[in-house]
């Protein structure tokens, strides 16, 4: 009997090392296949960290260069998001277009049957078609940044880790010898957090504007509408006798808007750009349960489907909902489907 083929997209970090691990061992044919999207000395250690994997592990490694795409797909939404004052997600847009994009395609045109990666979260099937359910460890779940996969593409996927906790894997890597074991986590592939406000600059040029209070009055200069987020609250060198927060962007005038912690507060957003991973997005109200960003906690809603977007209305206000960022829904652990928050109300 033919062995299964699955390549595992191995990052270099100890999540997917242990992901192609645990595959060999349950008797499938696999191999290694990094995607290099990034030019940089950290890249550069993962990609040969991910090769030393499978030398330890005795499979084949394969380099697949998707800079350009990940340039077009990542990047430049990335950029243009904060150009309107929006703050992107680019992992969600990374796994849509890129490693559940680019790469599935190519693994699965160079003859494997899955691919699998190092997220936390799992895939069940059963006569309804296939289910993205939560990871057991729920402090690592990733099924947030995977609501765009569909029907198809699930029946392709394996991910080995989603009945793991991650103490779990940090001991199966020590105990292989992965030299990822100690492999601490670190911000975005292409940036780091504390950079990326000179990574924009060397992008396009910023406008500075008007810093505003929610009632109209003038209360300071920012120097570029793409530095901000909602609910940031540094970075104004204002004095105020309490604390003000970034309540929302106007990008057609160019001015960033602060508000208390109160006004950042909202019942209802609205969101598009949907996908719908269980069938058919609904026609009628349905009751779930909805994240507005990745560390947030799942909050019960009501979902109002529209022609090209829904409505959803809380039980109880959220705090600092921010255009740009993922919204997504479940029912139970199951992974419904999400979208793109374009505003509060």
């Amino acid at each position: 009997m033919t062995k299964e083929r699955v390549a595992v997209a191995l990052s270099g970090g100890i999540d997917s090392s242990v992901a192609a691990l645990l595959l060999k061992e349950a008797g499938y044919e696999t191999s290694g296949v990094h995607m290099r999207v990034w030019d940089s000395l950290c890249a550069e250690r993962l990609e040969d960290q991910a090769e030393q994997v499978c030398r330890i592990l005795d499979i084949p490694f394969h380099v697949l260069d998707l800079q350009r795409e990940f340039e077009r797909c990542v990047i430049d939404y990335f950029c243009q998001e904060y150009r309107e004052g929006r703050t992107p997600n680019p992992c969600v847009a990374c796994n849509q277009y890129i490693k559940f994009g680019f790469l599935l395609d190519r693994v699965l045109a160079l003859g494997a049957h899955h691919l699998a990666t190092g997220h936390y979260a799992r895939v069940e099937k059963s006569d309804g078609g296939y289910h993205l359910l939560r990871a057991k460890d729920t402090s690592k779940d990733q099924s947030y940044f995977l609501y765009t996969l569909n029907q198809r593409k699930l029946s392709y996927l394996l991910f080995p880790l989603g009945n793991h906790t991650k103490a779990e894997v940090r001991q199966i890597a020590k105990r292989e010898g992965l030299p990822t074991a100690i492999e601490s986590s670190q911000d975005l592939c292409f940036i780091s957090e504390k950079n990326y406000h000179a990574f924009l600059g060397q992008r396009f040029s910023s406008v500075p504007g008007d810093v505003m209070d929610t009632q109209g009055t003038i209360l300071g200069h920012h120097r570029g509408i793409a530095f901000y987020t909602v609910g940031q609250r540094h970075g104004f060198g204002l004095a105020s006798n309490a604390p003000l927060y970034v309540a929302r962007m106007e990008p057609e005038n160019n001015r960033v808007v602060l508000g208390s912690e109160e006004e950042l507060y909202s019942r209802e957003v609205t969101a598009s750009n949907l996908s719908w991973l269980a069938g058919e997005l609904p026609s009628e109200p349905i009751a779930m349960a909805a994240k507005i960003r990745y560390k947030s906690a799942r909050a019960e809603a009501e979902l109002f489907p529209k022609v090209d977007s829904v409505d959803i209305r809380f039980s109880q206000p959220q705090w600092a909902a921010t255009p740009g960022q993922a919204i997504v829904f479940y029912r139970g652990d199951e992974l419904l489907g999400g979208g793109i928050i374009d505003s509060r109300l």
